[in-house]
């Protein structure tokens, strides 16, 4: 079984990465940044970027048939941690909008900077995909 590229078109069409690789029923979700369908980092601080790189994510994660409950590790690399915690309870409660009480294993990192200058925060992580939901991507 060989790995499978996860690429939901909804997404910027990625150009020598892939938002997710399949292997088995296991999804390696890529880092995704707030970058809109326009490719721009969406304005308005670190709430509105987690949103739209959570959301990013969760969009990879759907694609494959997943859903938040199949997250099982996510890393969140940020550039400026005190802001995020600052804004901790508006972050937790996107979160909760987004993916429900779901909690898989967590790591915040503070970084100096990330691939876009604009870039805030950038989320990776990991979900397993219960057969009977997983959808294989053709190649």
């Amino acid at each position: 079984m060989k790995p499978i590229a996860v690429n939901p078109a909804a997404l910027p069409a990625p150009s020598g990465y892939s938002h997710g690789t399949l292997h088995g029923n296991t999804l390696y979700l890529g880092g995704q940044t707030a970058l809109d369908k326009d490719m721009r980092i969406v304005d308005g601080g670190i709430v509105a970027q987690f949103r739209q790189a959570f959301g990013n994510l969760l969009t990879t994660l759907r694609e494959a048939g997943g859903e938040p409950e199949d997250l099982v590790s996510i890393t969140i690399y940020l550039t400026d941690i005190a802001d995020y915690q600052a804004h901790g309870k508006e972050i937790g409660k996107v979160w909760r909008e987004l993916a429900g009480p779901v909690y898989p294993a967590m790591a915040g990192i503070g970084c100096t900077e990330l691939w876009q200058p604009e870039a805030m925060i950038e989320i990776l992580g990991t979900a397993v995909i219960p057969d009977e939901r997983l959808k294989v991507p053709q190649e």
